[in-house]
């Protein structure tokens, strides 16, 4: 199990994503097997497992797949949650904002807006209590919310959540242009198209 998702985790680094993708898919039916069998030990790698494979998945187009899979990994994510709340908000908060995007490849945007909201407000409460920990993906997500938004016509609603990530995005850069001006460009890029 960790040895294949290690590896595909290198392969897809090299740009060999058919080599990724079967350690992942192989890594998943491993999971899988041992989750059967020990929930407690298992079942937090299978579900960090199928999150990569939807990643995996709606990079090479299968996005019913894709989709199919984060959805198994938000329900678990959500069982997680349930025992050990502070390990695993983190998790399901990205799974949400990875579940968004896969709906709205399927051109579900409602569901898909939903989602997006609540992967917000838990990477928001996740931001209050740790700053320095959350604020890149609160960031993040506002930036999909603002473009779900967009995509639903809510251009104000739009607008205002792109404002906020570039705010956050602004101060993050001052500390680390490095890792933080690319997506400060890109939020301000978006903001002024919502603007004109």
């Amino acid at each position: 199990g960790p040895v294949l998702f290690r590896l595909a985790t290198v392969l897809a680094a090299l740009g060999r994503r058919g080599e990724a993708q079967f350690a992942i898919e192989e890594a998943v039916v491993i999971y899988r097997r041992l989750a059967e069998y020990n929930p407690t030990a298992f079942l937090p790698d299978l579900t960090m497992a199928l999150n990569n494979l939807s990643i995996n998945l709606g990079e090479v187009g299968r996005r019913d797949e894709a989709l199919a899979a984060i959805e198994e990994a938000v329900t678990m994510y959500r069982q997680l949650v349930e025992t050990n709340p502070a390990a695993y908000l983190p998790d399901l908060a990205g799974s949400l904002n990875n579940l968004s995007v896969r709906l709205a490849e399927v051109g579900d945007r409602r569901r898909a807006l939903v989602v997006i909201e609540e992967a917000t407000q838990l990477r928001r409460q996740l931001a209050d209590a740790n700053p320095a920990a959350f604020l890149p993906d609160l960031a993040s997500s506002l930036n999909n919310l603002s473009a779900t938004l967009r995509d639903a016509g809510q251009r104000a609603e739009a607008l205002a959540a792109i404002e906020e990530a570039t705010t956050i995005y602004r101060r993050l850069a001052e500390y680390n242009p490095t890792a933080y001006r690319q997506q400060l460009d890109r939020a301000v890029g978006r903001m002024a198209e919502l603007q004109s």
